[in-house]
């Protein structure tokens, strides 16, 4: 088994780093709030201080956070990774979704010490995360790929590899803005709905078993008709709007143009402007209902 440190335990990563836990490995795992570890440390994981502690002689570090400044903060901070001292030719796997331009920025740095960088962005929920059930998009050298995925495989059923490090980063904001675009796109179909008299119910299980039905727009446009955007909260209108702006400027990288990408941005910036970024992106109804002309 491995020695693994585990960096960041929000509601994705306290699942996985249980998952690698689970399967026998010698997990460290560290959080600025030391109370999210203490399932993970009941269990058999010990507690560091800080990342640059919790590195220290491991074979792998595993990453979860929210967005690029987070990234940063634990990588190069006083006493982020970098700080640390990991086994020799460690591996660096970053599953938080990240900037294109960041992931570049940092897998040349790690390269740079002599980590192996594996850019191992995920889709799925929380409770996916705690089962095991993750699809993890994957940018890495296919050797890397090829030592690394022992590792891998108790965090997943899917494991889907784009190319090289960043592809997955890529291939992860591509999908993240399409379900922005489904998202905005359903909101605003159950607002003329309603605004049409139909009984938003029966619109929501005609959608569920219809040609525009997807597990986004399945899931999205119950909790829309549910209200019940604040409990349980899946994944927030001010991590999708994040995403989503990542995607944009991955566009603009590309010099593509991504006209219905920037009505979805508009829309999610509409949403955290109001409030209500903090609760699930569900939400977005609100914002639907607003331009619909309901008060």
């Amino acid at each position: 088994m491995a020695r693994i440190a585990f960096v960041g335990l929000g509601r994705m990563g306290r699942g996985m780093a249980g998952r690698l836990l689970a399967a026998g490995h010698d997990v460290t795992v560290t959080n600025r709030t030391a109370a999210a570890a203490e399932p993970l440390i009941a269990a058999g994981a010990r507690f560091a201080s800080t990342a640059a502690e919790a590195v220290s002689g491991v074979d792998a570090v595993f990453v979860m956070v929210s967005d690029d400044d987070a990234s940063r903060a634990v990588w190069l901070g006083a006493d982020g990774i970098m700080a640390g001292e990991p086994a020799v030719g460690a591996f660096a796997v970053e599953c938080s979704t990240l900037s294109s331009a960041w992931v570049a920025e940092l897998s040349s740095a790690v390269s740079q010490r002599g980590w192996r960088y594996v850019d191992s962005p995920v889709t799925g929920l929380p409770e996916a995360a705690a089962a095991g059930r993750l699809t993890l998009l994957v940018g890495a050298d296919p050797a890397d790929l090829n030592d690394v995925r022992p590792l891998l495989e108790p965090l997943a059923t899917d494991l889907l590899h784009f190319g090289p490090v960043g592809a997955g980063t890529a291939y992860k904001l591509i999908v993240n803005l399409i379900g922005a675009v489904q998202i905005a796109g359903v909101a605003e179909g159950l607002a003329l709905a309603e605004r049409a008299g139909l009984d938003l119910a029966q619109v929501e299980q005609a959608l569920a078993t219809g040609q525009a039905a997807s597990p986004q727009v399945v899931r999205n446009a119950r909790r829309m008709v549910a209200g019940d955007h604040p409990d349980p909260v899946s994944f927030s209108g001010r991590l999708r709007r994040k995403d989503a702006a990542y995607a944009m400027s991955l566009a603009e990288e590309l010099g593509a143009a991504a006209p219905f990408g920037e009505v979805a941005l508009d829309t999610l910036d509409e949403l955290i402007a109001s409030g209500l970024g903090e609760v699930n992106e569900s939400a977005v109804i609100e914002i639907a209902r607003r331009r619909a002309g309901r008060t």
